[in-house]
């Protein structure tokens, strides 16, 4: 394999361009095993990828890679007791969580338990007035109610105090999760969740969408050995893999192994439009071309978090779960007018916490909190931080004595680790997570220590957000819409499985204005009178931003991705920037 080269020491970002390596003979083997150019091959090469792998890659099948359910720990009791109530005929609750992975996970469930005749009622607590995951209070009612058994989704894996509550109530609690674990499990007839300590499935960053898909698969097989379908139809499982690709990509979990295989089939049954409530959320974004996991990510997943961010913290559950097209219609608009005010309160969140992390200096993790700050932004402000500063980023909403915080992290640092040993050493009254996110609650007069403590950890995480590895050197000319489609042949990108990032060497900015939310918007252009349209988002207040507004100044060298868009019936390619450099002359 050939060394990584360097192309940029120092980009205007501060980060160091670095050449995939990418061993021309490997190069050639996987050409002749998978039919692919060369500029595929390359990109899959310095991935990994090996000709043995790359049929399975380039043709993800769900029938060859799904694993059987009965694997993780507790999946055949939660099925068993599952599969009992639907043949009794017992009140199910589904008690969800309000951002993506939970909305799409509660209405996966709502959808498979009533093709199959069950009686299911879906519980998404509100953020501002209940937080996050299981209450007592909730639970209690939902027994009182006539609940015999409550699925908590994308939750429950550290409400001890609240299932133990149900428990006494009378419900059986199945605890369907993916966040990392404690010790001690809740108390629970069945707690699936393959990041358990004692369990060892490979299945450790499937998102919880993905788990509760495995549990219908298991659930639907328990049924069938009851007998239930002797006189009924079985489900269609299959449908169910747009919930699952959606909450999949929206939870930012990697796009590799069964999670890459889920996207890919459930974007085909996302463009099918069989889901009533996702098609009106396709048609008030104004998509108009087939969606794909970046629309998943940035488009659709954004609307549907709204509900739980900033109005109903049940609507994107209920949405995804409707079949009724005026009712999708009215909720999906809703949504839509609820993401243009959570925009405006971000807006606003994000000045202040950005002020806040510029005076603090040059920290291990920018660390910003205030009185009256929206808890349902501060996910999403955490992520621009961690985006800006190339940092572990940890934002609170301060209330009195108390604050709700939420934290990013990227590759180098295992942010749900930091903050479970955190709440194991006193400094949090709550919290739990993955390596990439987490959620807390803090008392104000603890985030002193609370931020030492996990700085501490942070200090010695990997630089891997200072390297910005480039898939290959593009001429502008080679920038084409045949390009993109073949590129789009290794897909679906996302966390785990970057969409590949090219670098222009030596260009100059034609033109460059702002645009919508302080987005630069430029064209770039080469010696040979070639011309390339390109977009930073966000950029028009960074170091970023201000090289591409100088038009007068040196030659550039970009990087970013390629994407297609289709205006006014002609398809062009877009280049959507993400670092610049001074070109060397």
């Amino acid at each position: 394999m050939d060394a990584a080269r360097v192309l940029v020491e120092r980009s205007v970002t501060g980060k160091t361009w670095r050449l995939r390596p990418a061993d021309p003979a490997a190069v050639e083997r996987l050409i002749a095993a998978g039919g692919v150019p060369d500029v595929v091959a390359r990109m899959l090469c310095a991935r990994g990828i090996t000709p043995a792998e790359i049929r399975r890659f380039l043709d993800p099948r769900l029938s060859e890679q799904l694993p059987d359910p009965s694997d993780l720990l507790d999946m055949d009791r939660a099925a068993d007791r599952l599969a009992r109530a639907v043949v009794a005929g017992e009140a199910i609750a589904v008690f969800g969580d309000y951002d993506v992975d939970g909305a799409t996970s509660a209405a996966l469930l709502q959808r498979f338990l009533i093709s199959v005749g069950g009686r299911p009622r879906v519980y998404v607590p509100n953020r501002l007035t209940e937080g996050y995951g299981p209450n007592a209070p909730a639970l209690r009612q939902l027994a009182a109610e006539g609940a015999k058994v409550v699925v908590t989704v994308d939750c429950g894996i550290t409400a001890h105090d609240a299932l133990a509550a149900g428990a006494e109530a009378g419900l059986d609690a199945i605890v369907v999760d993916h966040h990392a674990a404690a010790d001690t499990l809740p108390r629970a007839v069945a707690v699936v969740n393959p990041n358990r300590r004692d369990e060892s499935s490979p299945l450790k960053h499937v998102a919880a969408v993905g788990i509760a898909f495995l549990l219908a698969v298991a659930a639907n097989r328990a049924l069938r050995a009851a007998g239930w379908y002797a006189t009924r139809r079985e489900p269609d499982l299959l449908s169910l893999l747009d919930l699952v690709a959606l909450g999949t990509v929206a939870d930012v979990v990697p796009l590799t192994g069964l999670n890459r295989v889920y996207v890919a089939q459930g974007l085909k049954v996302a463009n099918e439009g069989g889901n009533v409530g996702l098609a009106a959320l396709a048609g008030v974004a104004r998509l108009t071309g087939p969606i794909g996991a970046y629309h998943l990510g940035y488009v659709l997943g954004p609307r549907v978090n709204a509900g739980g961010r900033v109005g109903a913290p049940d609507m994107g559950a209920r949405l995804l779960a409707t079949d009724d097209p005026a009712e999708a219609r009215t909720l999906a608009e809703r949504l839509d007018a609820l993401n243009r005010e959570r925009q405006s309160i971000e807006a606003d969140v994000l000045a202040a916490a950005e002020a806040q992390v510029i005076a603090a200096g040059e920290r291990p993790v920018a660390l910003a909190a205030g009185q009256g700050w929206h808890p349902g932004v501060i996910g999403i402000v955490a992520s621009r931080l961690k985006d800006k500063f190339g940092r572990p980023a940890l934002v609170v909403a301060l209330d009195g004595a108390q604050g709700k915080g939420s934290g990013r992290a990227d590759n180098g640092f295992d942010l749900g680790a930091a903050i479970l040993a955190a709440r194991a050493a006193g400094l949090l009254v709550n919290g739990g997570g993955h390596p990439r996110a987490a959620g807390f609650t803090v008392a104000t007069d603890m985030l002193g220590a609370f931020r030492d403590f996990v700085e501490a950890r942070a200090a010695t995480r990997e630089a891997a957000s200072l390297i910005h590895d480039i898939d290959g050197m593009l001429p502008l000319v080679a920038a084409t819409p045949e390009l993109v489609a073949t590129i789009e042949r290794a897909g679906p990108f996302g966390t785990g499985h970057r969409e590949p990032r090219f670098a222009f060497g030596g260009v100059r900015i034609a033109f460059a204005d702002v645009v919508g939310n302080a987005h630069v918007r430029c064209a770039l252009a080469d010696e040979h009178g070639t011309r390339l349209s390109a977009i930073a988002f966000r950029a028009a207040a960074t170091p970023l931003g201000a090289a591409l507004l100088d038009r007068a100044g040196a030659p550039l060298d970009v990087s970013g991705v390629l994407r297609t868009d289709n205006w006014q019936g002609r398809v062009r390619v877009q280049c959507q920037i993400d670092d610049a450099a001074r070109a060397a002359p």
